[in-house]
């Protein structure tokens, strides 16, 4: 909130300027009443404003209205500036704290998305982020404002009644007692309605992004079951809420209706004694009121703000998480590498009970072509994560050109990779973006020269717009195999010295499996590649072969004569 303490200052500034004239709104209404009584003449610094032809009675009507119609458009007038003000200030603190998040989760390691999953995430950052400008100006500003016209009211009642201030300074700490009983069980059951509406986001998140199994295999109903479930408990938790708040405000008005009770009955006896008179009673009653007013918001504020306490402690405990993977300060830039790659001892594990790699070691010189064979799920593309720093090794070095990865710039190091995936990662947007995606200024000419190289540009004629047409969410309007070869010529355009095929045609058809490879093979040339298969005729072309099994590395083949030439 810092960069906007100047905005909160004057916001502060302007609410400031609203409670004198908050505290002036009964005065119109007293000099009206006094005047028709004849209790009293009109105020000495307002006669020789009034006009001489008018009679007393009207001048101080007319004091009376001028006076109430002064004080109404100075408050709207401070009521507009502060609203433009304060929607500013919010949406652009909003903004700001969400780009942090938004920022800082996509610096967070692998492991934790793996672990806590796009849903929660997604929910802190839009729904729980928004609750930081409602602690700064619908929280802070309000109660510093509420606790100046308390005391401004305070005052003038005293000066009028010090009785009648008795009564609302014993007000008080009797509602403050009742709010602190509250607020710690407004706040637990707030905790838990938040985690229970992230879990419901993430069962839709979840449900969403796997639209095509869940219709493939039938199981829209059970989805929307576990939907069902997560969000009646949210329903639950709102409803275990709302009587926890309606309680606490049914409360805090039989006691505010109470004291205004006493305050009535105290009020009338002084004026048939005189102490006060008929005016004064209207104002003391109308502070009374008011009075209770400040006090009612101060307590329902700091019941409310709990909500806004948990939301903002979900989002900063996710701006607390620390990276796994961290760039050294001094770490050393690198244009292009070679392309020489050093595993030593490395070992990796997600749970220590379950270890993935067990001191993985092999070296190979730049330019070779090393295929990995093993299983689903045992540990291939998690190797090759390794390699790019997607996660960091449990123990043992990874070294590029004989440098650790570790004291390289991370935005170097991964730009020295090109990656294919078994599932295509593609954009909602035009083909031509998807493919300049690493190269966003890089001209259409090159784009298009990608697109032949890879196979691509002759289907990608075929479509209505050509280059400029869109290709859905995550590609949906392409099949497999386009998809595939649009990943290629994004590869190639970004000509990256260390190549990753990560099974690149385990899920086309035979056709597109043979377009994919041929282009493969061309992207290949001259680069470091690691081709990742489970099927030992699509690393044919490899001079060097692993299989990987029970987190060892065997080799299968090593053709010394390709690896010596690849080197030269």
């Amino acid at each position: 909130m810092l960069p906007y303490s100047g905005l909160l200052s004057l916001i502060l500034f302007i609410e400031l300027l609203c409670i004198p004239l908050t505290l002036l709104v009964p005065v119109p209404l007293k000099l009206a009443i006094d005047s028709l009584t004849g209790v009293r003449a009109m105020p000495h610094f307002a006669a020789h404003w009034m006009p001489a032809s008018l009679s007393p009675q009207n001048a101080e009507l007319l004091l009376a209205a001028a006076l109430m119609l002064v004080a109404g458009v100075l408050q709207y007038v401070l009521s507009f500036f502060s609203w433009l003000l304060q929607t500013y200030t919010s949406e652009r603190m909003i903004l700001e704290f969400r780009s942090q998040l938004f920022q800082h989760v996509q610096r967070l390691s692998l492991t934790f998305h793996d672990r806590k999953g796009a849903g929660d995430t997604t929910y802190r950052i839009q729904n729980d982020a928004p609750a930081l400008s409602q602690i700064a100006l619908k929280g802070t500003i309000p109660a510093i404002t509420a606790v100046l016209t308390l005391a401004g009211m305070v005052y003038i009642t005293a000066r009028l009644d010090w009785r009648l201030a008795i009564i609302a300074l014993v007000l008080i700490p009797c509602l403050f007692l009742v709010t602190h009983r509250y607020s710690d069980r407004v706040h637990d059951e707030w905790t838990h309605v938040r985690e229970r509406d992230s879990r419901a986001m993430s069962v839709l998140n979840e449900t969403l992004s796997a639209l095509r199994v869940v219709k493939a295999f039938g199981q829209e109903r059970r989805e929307y079951r576990r939907y069902l479930v997560q969000s009646n408990r949210y329903v639950r938790g709102q409803m275990q809420l709302a009587f926890l708040q309606s309680s606490f405000y049914v409360l805090v008005g039989l006691t505010i209706v109470a004291a205004s009770a006493v305050a009535l009955v105290l009020g009338v006896r002084h004026v048939r004694t005189g102490l006060l008179t008929v005016g004064d009673l209207l104002i003391v009653m109308h502070y009374l009121s008011k009075l209770y007013e400040p006090l009612g918001m101060l307590s329902g504020k700091w019941v409310e703000v709990q909500a806004a306490l948990v939301s903002v402690g979900r989002a900063f405990t996710l701006l607390e998480e620390a990276p796994e993977v961290t760039e050294y300060p001094n770490a050393r830039g690198i244009g292009r590498a070679h392309g020489a790659i050093d595993f030593r001892q490395v070992s990796f594990h997600y749970d220590p009970r379950k270890p993935v790699l067990r001191e993985v070691s092999f070296s190979i010189p730049p330019g070779t072509h090393v295929g990995l064979l093993g299983q689903s799920g045992a540990g291939k593309t998690t190797l090759l994560s390794l390699l790019t720093r997607l996660y960091e090794p449990t123990a043992g070095n990874i070294l590029l050109d004989g440098v650790d990865l570790r004291e390289y710039k991370l935005a170097d190091l991964r730009d020295q990779f090109s990656i294919v995936l078994q599932e295509p990662v593609l954009f909602s947007t035009t083909i031509a973006e998807n493919i300049a995606y690493t190269c966003p200024q890089t001209s259409r000419s090159d784009v298009v020269q990608a697109a032949k190289m890879a196979n691509a540009h002759e289907f990608v004629m075929q479509l209505p717009e050509g280059y400029d047409t869109q290709v859905g969410a995550r590609g949906a309007s392409l099949s497999g195999g386009e998809r595939q070869r649009i990943s290629l010529a994004r590869a190639f355009l970004k000509n990256a010295p260390i190549l990753i095929l990560d099974e690149p045609t385990s899920s086309v058809d035979t056709k597109a499996e043979a377009e994919i490879v041929e282009a493969a093979e061309a992207l290949m040339r001259g680069r470091t590649t690691f081709v990742i298969s489970h099927r030992p005729i699509a690393l044919q072309h490899c001079q060097l072969q692993f299989e990987l099994k029970d987190g060892k590395l065997t080799p299968l083949s090593w053709d010394v004569r390709s690896i010596l030439n690849a080197e030269r």
